[in-house]
């Protein structure tokens, strides 16, 4: 809307730690903050605020717009792009696949593909930790999930990276070009389960195509866009929080010896890492009426932002919500993984890979450092995307 001021610019230059500087001028002065910039939209800061937004989707529904800025251009992706009850098909067919104990048994391939990783690292006394283990990862991991040919590996981690930083530098052409390659991949995936058909408890792709909705089979071009969407929505965060994670221990060096000398201590660090560094910002539904949130009253229509990353660190939940603080007592609270029917349904693959990550760099090393400026990531996500090591 023309007649409002503009609360905050999303599209100013960024460093590690401005982000967060930011929003928690807006927590005190602006807890619901508008802005025109990627397209306009609120940005809610406060974690009641978020978690009521998230929590609520009667109200507040994800089929207008699921992300900020809106990258949908090629089509619409189940189950994230659908509103319940018309994505519960989708999550039915996929939450019993990435249950804790299915997460689990991927765990010994995770350890392996990281320290295959991490060697030549170490050879050379360091490296980047995003592009040489980070982006590579999850990858690798997501693909043993969905059962893909090992030969289409290299080609989903360039394709996936590529659509990744398109969005990350706003290029709404080459977003579209990468995502099609991301279509053309998953309609090879389906083509090649008809064929070959996989157990369905197993293979993600074959208990799609099984599902039914009210005895039909899903939509075609939908179950192709839930294939699409899974290809890539697990490859980000994981890149990004474990290049935040060494970066927090880069500065803190004791912490990182305290981790490395009792690696018993990891799983509760990586919670508290979660809240700190929450990897995504820009996650965002759509009001279907007029409501007063924040003292400010929103629209039907007008895209909302939920600041994940700027609610972990509301002051009025976690006390010193900036310091690092080791078995945090509510740290079962933070909303890294979301609230609601579109709470993250990988939350246990990706613990998995950030504890197995962070055990092998830290068991690998004697200790490291920042070796280098860090590059950070653009909206939707918050975080690092590059940061050079020296291992010592």
């Amino acid at each position: 809307m023309t007649d409002r001021l503009q609360d905050f610019d999303p599209e100013l230059p960024e460093d590690f730690d401005s982000p967060h500087a930011e929003y928690a001028r807006l927590r005190q002065q602006c807890p619901v903050a508008w802005t025109e910039g990627l397209g306009s939209f609120w940005a809610v800061t406060r974690y009641d605020d978020v978690k009521r937004v998230a929590s609520d989707s009667a109200t507040f529904i994800t089929s207008v717009q699921n992300v900020i800025p809106k990258v949908a251009y090629t089509g619409r992706r189940p189950p994230l792009h659908l509103d319940p009850p018309e994505h519960t098909p989708y999550r039915k067919a996929l939450n019993p696949l990435l249950s804790a104990e299915r997460a689990e048994s991927f765990a010994p391939r995770a350890r392996e593909l990281t320290r295959a990783l991490l060697a030549p690292m170490v050879g050379n006394g360091g490296g980047d930790i995003c592009v040489e283990l980070s982006s590579h990862l999850p990858v690798h991991v997501f693909g043993e999930w969905m059962r893909i040919p090992e030969d289409w590996l290299d080609t989903l981690h360039d394709n996936g990276r590529a659509f990744i930083l398109a969005v990350h530098s706003n290029r709404p052409e080459v977003m579209k070009e990468t995502s099609l390659r991301l279509y053309d991949m998953a309609r090879a995936l389906i083509a090649l389960r008809h064929e070959q058909p996989q157990d369905p408890a197993l293979d993600p792709t074959s208990a799609l195509l099984e599902a039914r909705h009210e005895g039909q089979p899903l939509p075609d071009e939908l179950l192709v866009g839930t294939v699409r969407q899974v290809l890539v929505v697990g490859m980000v965060a994981p890149m990004v929080m474990i290049g935040n994670i060494c970066v927090h221990l880069s500065r803190d060096k004791g912490l990182q010896q305290q981790l490395r000398s009792d690696p018993s201590l990891i799983p509760a660090a990586i919670e508290e890492f979660l809240r700190l560094y929450t990897p995504y910002r820009g996650f965002a539904r759509t009001s279907v009426c007029p409501v007063e949130l924040g003292g400010r009253t929103i629209e039907p229509g007008e895209a909302i932002a939920l600041i994940y990353a700027s609610a972990n660190r509301d002051e009025a939940v976690f006390p010193e919500p900036d310091k690092f603080i080791l078995d945090r007592p509510n740290i079962a609270q933070h909303l890294a993984f979301g609230r609601g029917p579109h709470n993250c349904p990988g939350i246990h693959l990706g613990r998995m890979q950030l504890r197995v990550a962070l055990e092998e760099i830290l068991s690998s090393t004697r200790g490291f450092e920042l070796d280098g400026p860090v590059t950070v990531s653009r909206w939707p996500e918050i975080g690092a995307l590059s940061v050079p090591l020296r291992f010592a």
